[in-house]
């Protein structure tokens, strides 16, 4: 009747940063940050959740002496991502139909 809620989806962070990328792909920790108004060190660990899951991927590098983090969603989170939201979508419209 009701699908499985991915847990690794269903926090807010993890699910807003997956969100986040869902639109632009690849995004800069401090936009990731900027955007979901986490602080510095609970969003690297959700980030680390989230890559270590496969969904997202991280690249770390430098500009200007700086270290810069980059995220990007992998095919296996976009497909997550969907299953998770169809998921939902199921659960909006068993509510909806009474049924």
């Amino acid at each position: 009747m009701f699908k499985d809620l991915d847990p690794l989806l269903h926090s807010q962070l993890r699910l807003s940063v997956i969100s986040l990328l869902v639109g632009v792909k690849e995004a800069e920790f401090s936009f990731l940050k900027e955007k979901t108004g986490a602080t510095a060190g609970n969003l690297s660990v959700q980030i680390t959740k989230l890559s270590d899951a496969g969904y997202i991927e991280v690249t770390k590098s430098f500009r200007d002496n700086y270290p810069l983090t980059t995220c990007k969603i992998t095919a296996k989170g976009l497909k997550a991502f969907e299953q998770y939201v169809n998921a939902l979508k199921n659960y909006i419209h068993f509510n909806q139909s009474g049924s």
